[in-house]
């Protein structure tokens, strides 16, 4: 295939069941036909839904990068989010990147990352 196809199948994979049936019915439009494979397309539609539907609702917590003059700050902020004492604390913020949560649920996976990210680090969340 070339590049041209391979990044179109690339973008229509990517869209949503209501996404892809508002395509068709602007393509039925543009051109001035009737889709008569309307079963192709909805056969290419759940295959699209399925990252929607997969949407992750915990996440695993990671501290990636702490600069020097924001260690303090992150030291503080990974006791609160974790338990840990002062040293436990600040040898895992020294060995980042590193998980500081293995699971949490979106709603506080998110509030841990703001309050991370305000203490100056950087924070990924990964659906599990």
């Amino acid at each position: 295939m070339s590049n041209k196809k391979e990044e179109l199948v690339e973008q229509l994979s990517q869209l949503t069941v209501l996404e892809m049936a508002e395509l068709k019915t602007a393509l039925e439009e543009k051109w001035g036909v009737k889709a008569a494979a309307a079963a192709a397309v909805m056969a290419v539609a759940p295959a699209a839904a399925a990252p929607a539907a997969a949407e992750s609702t915990d996440f695993q917590i990671t501290l990636e990068k702490v600069t020097d003059d924001k260690k303090i700050s992150a030291i503080k902020v990974v006791r609160e989010i974790t338990g840990l004492g002062l040293k436990e604390a600040k040898e895992l913020v020294e060995s980042t990147p590193k998980v500081i949560k293995e699971t949490a649920p979106k709603a506080e996976a998110e509030e841990i990352k703001k309050k991370v990210e305000a203490a100056g680090c950087k924070v990924t969340l990964k659906g599990l």
